[in-house]
């Protein structure tokens, strides 16, 4: 069983050499894509936050990072609330108190769709009526074999089994894209970051390169599919 000093020592492994990069790239992504859907002026909460490239540099009233990493309070910067705990548990946080729950290639890295389901319940209770999840993660459907190089994967997820789960969640899906992002900051090419930002606007290579999905939902009382 992964300990916790496992996990921080994973991240350290696989993300420290990179760590400026990796900064860099989500001040573009949020600047050029994820601010759109965060209100200056609402509650977020990063959930699988790791060392926090998202929660630091969103723009929202109240920020706070969820993670099982014992590094993270460290890493996520001034001004952001972080909740150590295990996100399938209940969150230390009042019915309808969020206006996002942002996660990033997070949910495959639970033990099993029992901890998803858990967590997905969590949020919907934590989230304003209407309130979002905006989800990104590796889509195995263009993945494969590749999907199965982290040690620490174990749920295989994709677009389809994403938008089904959160239906029967109560979630009310409004966007999905199965192709957003390219697959992995961790290793392999790491294209300029001014590549990035003119990658996200130009959305007809999304279906070329991206393996990531990206799906946007609404808490909902009657959860839906939408069309596509």
């Amino acid at each position: 069983m992964e300990t916790l000093q496992d996990l921080g020592k994973q991240y350290q492994q696989r993300f420290a050499a990179r760590a400026p990069y990796r900064d860099a790239v989500w001040q573009a992504l949020i600047h050029g894509f994820f601010q759109d859907y965060v209100d200056p002026n609402g509650v977020v909460l990063d959930l699988g936050s790791g060392w926090g490239e998202f929660i630091r540099h969103i723009k929202a009233q109240r920020r706070i990072a969820m993670d099982l990493n014992p590094d993270m309070p460290a890493r996520v910067g001034p001004g952001v609330e972080p909740i150590l705990q295990d996100c399938s548990q209940t969150w230390p946080l009042p019915d309808c108190s969020l206006d996002v729950v942002f996660t990033s290639n997070f949910f495959e890295h639970l033990p099993d769709k029992a901890a998803l389901r858990r967590t997905l319940q969590e949020a919907h209770r934590c989230l304003k009526n209407d309130g979002r999840l905006i989800c990104l993660g590796p889509n195995i459907r263009f993945l494969r074999g590749s999907y199965w190089d982290f040690w620490d994967h174990f749920v295989a997820l994709s677009d389809r089994s994403m938008v089904e789960i959160l239906t029967l969640m109560d979630f009310a899906v409004e966007r999905v894209l199965p192709r957003f992002l390219p697959y992995s900051m961790s290793q392999g090419f790491s294209p300029p970051v001014r590549f990035l930002s003119l990658y996200l606007r130009l959305p007809f290579l999304w279906p070329v390169l991206g393996k990531q999905f990206l799906i946007i939902a609404r808490k909902s009382l009657n959860g839906g599919i939408p069309n596509r």
